[in-house]
């Protein structure tokens, strides 16, 4: 990673506690299922054994992921419950210029995005055209069709 990853305070909760999670209970859980597929005998052809094992390298995998971010990120505080402008944490609600329609959006880091439950990055086009902008003003998000959203609203989730 050359750039330090930005997440919000509540998503570097959420990577603390499934770090937490995965060590202290996934861990242990994939501990038992390997102890029971090795008393089955023959691991050659053991299904429950080679799960348990595909499993053990997906939680590991995680791990090293989590602490790599957790390592490598800055924290970035929510934007004031005041604040005026757009910035990470922000909830915004905009309105698509050409065609009337209405979104709300939570701004976050990369690892944060959700685009299903309406968090985007804040180096997306939208994300990027959206931050420090203020209500009323009327954005151009920059991508292979370009379009215009206007800024009706910004909150915070908290």
């Amino acid at each position: 990673m050359t750039e330090k990853v930005k997440l919000t305070k509540t998503g570097y909760q959420k990577l603390q506690e499934e770090l937490r999670d995965l060590i202290d209970n996934q861990r242990a859980e994939i501990k038992v299922q390997l102890a029971e597929a090795r008393a089955q005998g023959d691991l050659s052809e053991n299904a429950d054994y080679d799960a348990a094992r595909t499993r053990q390298a997906e939680v590991e995998g995680r791990i090293i992921e989590i602490e790599g971010i957790l390592n490598w990120c800055e924290v970035i505080e929510d934007s004031p419950k005041n604040s005026k402008k757009i910035g990470l944490g922000s909830i915004v609600k905009i309105k698509i210029i050409a065609s009337g329609e209405i979104e709300t959006y939570m701004i976050t880091g990369t690892t944060e995005a959700d685009p299903i439950d309406n968090k985007i990055s804040n180096i997306c086009p939208l994300g990027m055209a959206l931050i420090g902008k203020k209500v009323g003003d009327v954005v151009d998000v920059k991508t292979k069709v370009p379009y215009n959203v206007e800024v009706i609203e910004i909150s915070i989730n908290k």
